[in-house]
């Protein structure tokens, strides 16, 4: 073997060598890479819950947050949980008494404004605050929340009350969702709507096969043509936790009718 043959192969042994490196650590990255993102993945399945039921903070007495006519009290559900309610008769006689269902953070405290407003304009309150959060036992998941709705909703029929269904970002799922199954309902009111929990998830999460992953789907646009009552539903523009264009696809509906504030 000449010279040139025996540097020519040190040569194509070094590149051979340089390759499989190359090789190796791109097959590491690859395998690191899929070990992230199971654990992202891992992760976001096994918090799910606590990422889209968010309790928080300690329920106030209603007088404490201009409230002093509403009485607070357990109601015991089918399944022994005990859910902490607000409540208050109508102002006006005969008015409807609103079953009202806030929204995935916080607390009833804060809706106190817009509790407020449904007490000024003379109607009846009935205001849970969900299973899982402040001073209510259990644990929330769609099918629990969905569940004490017709409860609640049941209870109300039973003592000879008009009802109106109110639900607020999360709760307009709530709402839907008993609307769907009672029909008796005087009127729907969707305040900051959206068509699924999936919808609004895999829009944030593009990455993450949500629909697959998501336990609670909250999808009101499976229901909508099941709702045969009067609804409104109202967004603002500017909502950033719910935009409005995941609200707008339900307008669909004949029976809907919309306000943008």
């Amino acid at each position: 073997m000449d010279q040139s043959q025996y540097v020519n192969s040190e040569q194509i042994s070094k590149a051979g060598s340089s390759i499989r490196r190359w090789k190796t650590a791109g097959i590491a990255l690859i395998v690191l890479v899929g070990m992230v993102y199971a654990a992202a993945v891992g992760y976001m399945y096994l918090n799910q819950r606590t990422l889209l039921f968010k309790p928080s903070g300690v329920l106030p007495e209603p007088s404490a947050v201009g409230l002093a006519d509403v009485d607070v009290s357990m109601v015991s559900m089918a399944d022994g949980t005990e859910l902490t309610v607000w409540s208050a008769c109508a102002a006006t006689k005969d008015a409807p008494t609103v079953l009202f269902f806030h929204g995935q953070s916080g607390n009833l405290g804060d809706r106190a404004d817009r509790l407020k407003e449904i007490l000024n304009s003379g109607y009846g309150l009935l205001a849970p605050s969900y299973r899982g959060y402040p001073e209510s036992s259990g644990t929330p998941s769609e099918m629990a929340l969905i569940s004490d709705g017709l409860e609640l909703f049941d209870q109300l029929d039973r003592a000879g009350e008009r009802i109106v269904l109110h639900g607020q970002s999360l709760g307009t799922a709530v709402a839907a969702a008993v609307a769907a199954q009672r029909p008796t309902a005087e009127l729907l009111v969707l305040e900051a709507p959206f068509t699924a929990t999936v919808d609004v998830a895999a829009e944030r999460h593009p990455w993450l096969p949500v629909s697959a992953l998501m336990k609670d789907h909250f999808a009101t646009r499976d229901i909508i043509t099941e709702i045969d009552v009067p609804t409104l539903i109202f967004h603002g523009t500017d909502d950033e936790t719910v935009p409005m264009h995941h609200g707008k696809p339900l307008l669909n509906w004949p029976k809907t009718r919309f306000s943008s504030i």
